[in-house]
């Protein structure tokens, strides 16, 4: 029983290691690794070799299908070229199989000491971040390391041994064993080295392991499919797709097992060899094979899985995708998507807002106050969104981009309160008893509202964009648009006193709405304020230094 326990701790810690790698990777290069594919996938060669070579790294091909399926939503790739992106992402991990097949436990000691000491040192730096990732390399090692040793005793028994003369191989059940491990483990790299190392030992037969294998590979095409359930239908395509891909390759390769054992295995040496090696070999068959026919396949998953109708307001896109919150980076950027979608609404019930004033419009008011449930709705589910985000996962950059999207949600869901109490005084002080604006205090509001319009499309690019010299510029018209606001306050108090009937009787409302336009400017412009501050442009107090004066003036008058 101990050896046994043994043995399912170092599975356990195989699986963890992998983790670890694959985490830390995504936290350190994520952002990167996706301009590394964005520019990389011209072709469909190209896109399977950077498929290979960002795999590789990050030791995960559902890691990679998770980034490929966010460009495929985006519309930034087609689905032809994401689905080769992922048949060169199958053999980037079996790669890894290859090295990590080697004696490299002399490496784990070292890689544990060293990460250990850069995590705990620079744990919030990206030196921190690479330290996770040396600890999760040498546990995998040590893992490997400690499953051979406790095979190797538990195999000895008789009964164990008794056992393995019994079994005979059932391809099909090694296969559905194999995707099983795989789905629960999150991993199909740790279930081939876990194979590997047991054909080593001799604990499963030589068969039985090529059978596992496979099993294996089928296993990460299904939980990729399982990860993205509830994600977009631009993104479920990719990992479907791979799917197939996986299904025609593994009924393709059960054929070939006794093939392969049979001329292949007497030139590879150790069983451990012959496992991964198997394992390369089916995924670059599957690369060169199946790249031909991606644009087949595509075709057949856009029909399994039809696009929504982006007309309808219902079938638009969302950009809170699930499956991209063990990316960081990749949710950082979904939640902006839906935080521009949010300031998209808020802008439609500021334009509307002018058109009620004119038009007199119930109906429209009535519309566009329901619109202000849509952005409370978007602002709820983006602040819930990012609190599932890992703050601890993020780099200083994305720690900061974190707070300016939750900052700039919660302006645009003020600015839609805002709006709705406008049109509600619009409706009962304006409409229901038939006034109307001055020709000259329409006029100003006009102005206002056209500023303001000018001012939230440049606060959106501000967010959209981080540019300084932009936030300076908003910043600026802060200014502007207090001063306006006070200029026409004035003139409208002039009105008064010149008695005209039409200022007298809008006049509360008149002062009410410029003051509440002000308002909406001033939300709208606190977006500039985390850009200057992080670029320094901010002064750290704005009041004029006034108080050496008065504290000179009191000195003398004593």
């Amino acid at each position: 029983m101990k050896h046994l326990l043994n043995l399912l701790a170092a599975v356990a810690l195989l699986v963890w290691g992998t983790y670890l790698v694959r985490t830390g990777i995504l936290r350190v290069f994520g952002a990167n690794l996706r301009h590394v594919l964005a520019r990389s996938i011209d072709t469909r060669p190209a896109a399977a070799l950077a498929g290979v070579g960002v795999t590789a790294l990050i030791q995960s091909s559902t890691a990679t299908a998770l980034i490929v399926s966010s460009f495929v939503a985006q519309g930034l790739v087609a689905l032809p070229t994401a689905l080769a992106v992922m048949l060169g992402a199958d053999v980037g991990t079996s790669l890894m199989a290859v090295v990590f097949s080697f004696d490299l436990s002399w490496l784990s000691p070292l890689f544990i000491f060293v990460g250990v000491v850069m995590f705990i040192s620079r744990q919030a730096m990206p030196a921190g971040r690479f330290g996770r990732v040396l600890i999760g390399l040498g546990l995998m090692l040590l893992a490997l390391r400690l499953v051979a040793e406790s095979t190797a005793i538990i195999v000895r028994a008789p009964a164990v041994q008794a056992l393995l003369l019994s079994l005979s191989s059932d391809i099909m059940l090694e296969v559905f064993v194999g995707a099983v491990l795989a789905v629960v483990s999150y991993s199909s790299l740790a279930i081939v080295l876990l194979t590997a190392t047991l054909a080593a030992s001799g604990a499963v037969p030589m068969d039985v392991a090529l059978g596992l294998v496979l099993g294996a590979n089928l296993g990460s095409g299904i939980l990729g499919v399982l990860v993205t359930a509830k994600s977009t239908i631009e993104a479920r395509q990719v990992p479907l797709g791979n799917l197939v891909f996986k299904i025609v390759g593994v009924a393709g390769f059960m054929f070939l097992v006794g093939a392969w054992l049979r001329y292949v295995r007497p030139y590879l040496g150790e069983p451990a060899q012959v496992v991964v090696l198997f394992h390369l070999t089916f995924n670059i068959v599957m690369a060169l094979v199946l790249m031909g026919f991606t644009v087949s396949v595509a075709g057949v998953v856009e029909r399994w899985l039809p696009k929504e109708d982006k007309s309808m307001v219902a079938g638009r896109p969302h950009h809170l995708d699930p499956s991209a919150l063990s990316t960081p980076s990749l949710a950082i950027s979904c939640a902006a998507r839906e935080a521009l979608h949010q300031a998209d609404v808020v802008e439609t019930m500021l334009i509307g807002m002018l058109r009620v004033m004119r038009e007199n419009d119930l109906r429209l008011a009535e519309e566009l106050r329901k619109l202000d449930d849509t952005v409370d709705q978007l602002y709820s589910a983006i602040k819930y969104y990012l609190t599932k985000i890992s703050r601890d996962a993020l780099s200083e950059d994305e720690s900061r981009r974190w707070t300016d999207i939750i900052s700039f949600t919660i302006n645009m869901e003020q600015i839609g309160d805002i709006v709705e109490r406008i049109l509600i005084d619009i409706e009962d002080k304006k409409i229901r008893k038939g006034r109307n604006f001055s020709e000259a205090g329409m006029a100003e509001i006009c102005e206002l509202h056209a500023r303001l319009i000018d001012n939230l499309r440049l606060g959106m690019s501000v967010f959209l964009n981080g540019s300084v010299r932009d936030a300076q510029k908003l910043l600026e018209e802060k200014a502007r648009f207090r001063d306006l606001e006070r200029a026409y306050a004035g003139t409208h108090l002039t009105r008064l006193t010149d008695n005209t009937v039409q200022s007298i009787e809008t006049s509360s409302l008149h002062l009410d709405l410029i003051s509440d336009l002000k308002r909406i400017n001033s939300h709208i412009c606190s977006i500039a304020y985390p850009i200057l501050d992080s670029a320094g442009a901010l002064a750290p107090n704005r009041l004029k230094q006034v108080v050496p004066e008065a504290e000179g003036e009191t000195s003398q008058a004593l």
